[in-house]
Parts: structure tokens; C-alpha cells; sequence
């Protein structure tokens, strides 16, 4: 009797710690994308009941899981084509500033979320419609922006969002523009069920990019399958009609692993490979594989992951090749590096030959490394979003972020400098930091630099320049 009670007992706890493991997954999923769901309840129930904004579609509109794409084929050469193209094809023209032939300069920022609130006030919104817990309708986060800080006009113009970062892109005139898309750009509403955040851009709104210039995003990230298969294959043919260059999802594995290249004219190639980890809040049922599409998920950070990597390098780097690693890793709030991460990206470099790491999943700025003359940005922080006015954690300042200007050797991928432009999210929009602001970030930088050997000037225009041991 004993035993079979005994039995009867664990088979209980060993269903209720099944139960709450996929019920934490569910909440983790939400909380990681823009903080603790109850802040998002508070700021609507509060200021408007905006949970009466929008209504839920009717049972036939939703899906019970993503469907893999049909009628969608894949893009059968857009990555093999692309070697072929770096040398034939047409080139970007490099800075002509004086004394930049020995080195090129590559602009770099965290996230870059172009859909829900911001797609809303763009000249050509999606059908609003959410399926979040507390918010039914996209419109939703434009009030509460709204409310925060003032009217948004809408709809804005494609250069509006950017605000003055155009001006500084301009000003320093970088070889390069590379970014974290956190944004599927379809029209499907094939929507991946209990995902919790569901972003999109309508594909007409793709002008956003282009007005900017972007010449590279990186899509291994924990967005760009909110909209299901036929949403990633949507992204994947519009970034490719306007040749912004991508790497990380694929129709496949072969095609999500194969980095971007781009040559600079009158200097050489950069390649940019892109990695996704599940810690960012990749579902790990996202990664690709030879007969699905999805994103290039890293299993873990062993001496095997990283050996893989270095063979993808070596099949197609040329000599004096820059090579970037674009990757998705780590949680959305706090400033603790994991040792494993730290580890990991030093083997990339001593082992893989990488010259620079863009790393992005955070909501706010993470300590900087220089290891061996090479550049590591650990979390570049959120450089657009629609989260103005959702509470829970103001102490991160996750409204601030940085502009990154980092100038390498051509011959050797050292870092020469780095100079970052301190920027706030206001009115759905990139603007220039205040002072007070730039010293927040200065501050922030020096205290989890520290560790690594970095500290940052604040020079007399406010832009921060990084320096190291």
C-alpha cells in the first residue's frame, strides 16, 4: 500500500513539474521580449483600457501551429549567387574621408523592432490585430507611447523613425551599416501561437530600411519566425528585392548558415556570419535543418560549435577578409556577462580568426571587450522600439542606446577605435542623448568595463570614445 502510494506520489510531482515548466517557458518567452507582463496590464488598465482597443480574429483566422511554407519556394540561388556577386557585382562605395584607405569603418546597433506600435504609424500599416495577453490591437502601444511623451504624427515618413541617427550616419559616413532586425516583414497572419510577442512590418514599409541605407541585418533572432514559415520566407524575398543583405534564417540550414559578403570598393570583403542561442529566447523548434526553414541556432558554445564555425570561415574567407560575428545571445535585462559567453567569444577570435563580435539581445547597453585588438560588444542594447510608456525596469534606461563607429585595420581586423553616439527612443523615433545621458551611459560603460580593461571618454560633442589596455 505504502509503495503504490509512494508511486502514486511521484507520478504527481512529476506531472506538476511538467506542467510548470511549459507554463515558466510561456511566461519567460513574454517577459524577455519587454519586461514583466503586469507593467504592460498596469500602464492600459490605468491610463485607457486599451484591453477594449481590439478584438481577438474570429477562431477560423487563427492557426493552431505554424504551417511550413507551400506555395512559397524556396530562394533557390540568392545565397549562392552571392559569392559570385562580390567580385561581379556592383560594390559600395568605401569612405572617401582622407587617410581612410587602410582601414574601414562599420556602423553597428542593437535591436531594431520596426513592427506593431512603429509599423502602425507607417504609411502602410498591417492589420493591427495581437495576440498577446494584455494588448488585442498594435494601435495599443501607439497610445501608450502617446501618452508618455506626446503625439506621434501619423503616418510618418520612412526617415522619420531614425531621426537624427541619419544625420550622424552622414557625418561619419561608415563603409558599412549593420543591424539586429527584430522585425518579420510579411503580410502573413500565420502567426506562431503561444510565442506571446508577435512582431511584423508590412513589406510596403520595407522603404524604412533603405532610407537609412542598411546594408546588413542580421535575422538569427528571437522575431523573425513570429509570423510562421511563410512570414520568414516573405522577409527573406523583400530584404533580397531591395539588396539589403541578411544572414542567420534560411529556407533551409545550408542557406541560414552562409554569411553575407560585402565588398568595400578600393579596400576588400567584410563577411558577416549570424548565430542565434536560445538563452536570447530563440524556441529551439526554430532552428533550421536540411528539409525546414528557420534560423541558424548554435546548440551550445563547445570545442564542436566552435570547430564547426571555423570550417564555414575557412570555405570562404580570402586573405585579409574581415570577418564579423553577428549573434544573438543572452537575456534582455541585466549586466552580468556569462563566463561561458566571455569564453566562447575569445575562441572565436584565438581559434575562428573573427575580427569583431556584434553581440544583441539585451534591452539596454552590456560592458565592451577588446580582446587581442579585437572588438567584442557583448549587448548593444534596443536602438528602436515601441516601448515607451511600459514600466518595470526604468533603472536599465533600455530608452538609451549607442551608435556604434568602429574603425579596424583593414590589413589585420585590429581595432583602431571605436566611437559611439549616445541615443534615445522618443516619439517612436532615434534622437541624440542629452549630456546628463551621455554621462548615464559613460557611467554605465566605465563600472562594467572595468573587468575587461575598457573605459569611455565623453568628448565635447557627447559622443563617447572607447578606450583600453
Amino acid at each position: 500500500m505504502q509503495s503504490k502510494l509512494f508511486l502514486y506520489s511521484f507520478i504527481g510531482i512529476f506531472f506538476f513539474a511538467s506542467l510548470m515548466e511549459t507554463v515558466f517557458n510561456k511566461w519567460r518567452l513574454t517577459i524577455m521580449d519587454q519586461g514583466d507582463p503586469r507593467h504592460i496590464q498596469h500602464s492600459i488598465v490605468r491610463d485607457f483600457g486599451i484591453h477594449r482597443v481590439g478584438k481577438l480574429a474570429n477562431p477560423e483566422q487563427t492557426n493552431q501551429k505554424s504551417k511550413l511554407p507551400v506555395q512559397n519556394p524556396p530562394l533557390k540561388s540568392r545565397f549562392k549567387e552571392m559569392f559570385a556577386k562580390t567580385t561581379s557585382g556592383q560594390q559600395k562605395a568605401s569612405n572617401t574621408h582622407p587617410n581612410t584607405s587602410s582601414l574601414i569603418t562599420m556602423f553597428m546597433c542593437g535591436d531594431v523592432m520596426l513592427g506593431r506600435g512603429i509599423d502602425q504609424v507607417l504609411p502602410h500599416p498591417s492589420d493591427p490585430i495581437l495576440y498577446e495577453q494584455y494588448m488585442r490591437n498594435a494601435k495599443g502601444y501607439v497610445s501608450i507611447a502617446e501618452r508618455m511623451n506626446g503625439p506621434i504624427p501619423s503616418p510618418v515618413s520612412y526617415s522619420y523613425i531614425w531621426g537624427d541617427a541619419l544625420e550622424e550616419l552622414e557625418r561619419i559616413s561608415p563603409d558599412l551599416r549593420i543591424i539586429n532586425l527584430e522585425t518579420s516583414i510579411t503580410k502573413s497572419n500565420d502567426y506562431w501561437k503561444n510565442k506571446g510577442i508577435n512582431y511584423r512590418m508590412n513589406p510596403e514599409n520595407i522603404a524604412c530600411l533603405t532610407t537609412a541605407k542598411i546594408d546588413y541585418v542580421s535575422l538569427a533572432n528571437n522575431h523573425v519566425l513570429d509570423w510562421g514559415y511563410s512570414g520568414l520566407m516573405e522577409t527573406l524575398e523583400t530584404l533580397n528585392k531591395v539588396n539589403v543583405k541578411s544572414a542567420g534564417a534560411g529556407s533551409t540550414l545550408q542557406e541560414a548558415e552562409i554569411p553575407a559578403v560585402m565588398e568595400i570598393q578600393g579596400k576588400g570583403r567584410v563577411l558577416v556570419f549570424s548565430y542565434g542561442v536560445t538563452t536570447s529566447g530563440i524556441p529551439f523548434s526554430w532552428a533550421a535543418s536540411d528539409k525546414r526553414p528557420g534560423v541558424n541556432l548554435l546548440k551550445d558554445f563547445s570545442d564542436k560549435t566552435v570547430n564547426s564555425i571555423k570550417e564555414k570561415v575557412e570555405e570562404i574567407e580570402q586573405q585579409k577578409d574581415i570577418i564579423v560575428i553577428s549573434i544573438h545571445w543572452g537575456g534582455n535585462w541585466g549586466y552580468e556577462i556569462a563566463p561561458t559567453q566571455v569564453k566562447f567569444a575569445h575562441k572565436l577570435i584565438d581559434e575562428v580568426g573573427v575580427d569583431a563580435i556584434h553581440g544583441h539581445s539585451s534591452h539596454h547597453v552590456k560592458g565592451i571587450e577588446v580582446y587581442k585588438d579585437k572588438l567584442i560588444i557583448y549587448g548593444s542594447g534596443d536602438f528602436l522600439n515601441d516601448y515607451e510608456g511600459i514600466g518595470g525596469y526604468e533603472s536599465f534606461r533600455d530608452d538609451l542606446a549607442l551608435m556604434y563607429f568602429a574603425s579596424m585595420e583593414l590589413s589585420s581586423g585590429k581595432l583602431l577605435r571605436l566611437q559611439m553616439t549616445p541615443t534615445q527612443i522618443k516619439h517612436f523615433k532615434v534622437n541624440r542623448a542629452s549630456k546628463a545621458d551621455a554621462m548615464w551611459l559613460r557611467d554605465i560603460l566605465n563600472k562594467e568595463g572595468k573587468k575587461f580593461g575598457t573605459r569611455v571618454k565623453l568628448n565635447k560633442d557627447d559622443t563617447l570614445t572607447l578606450q583600453w589596455n
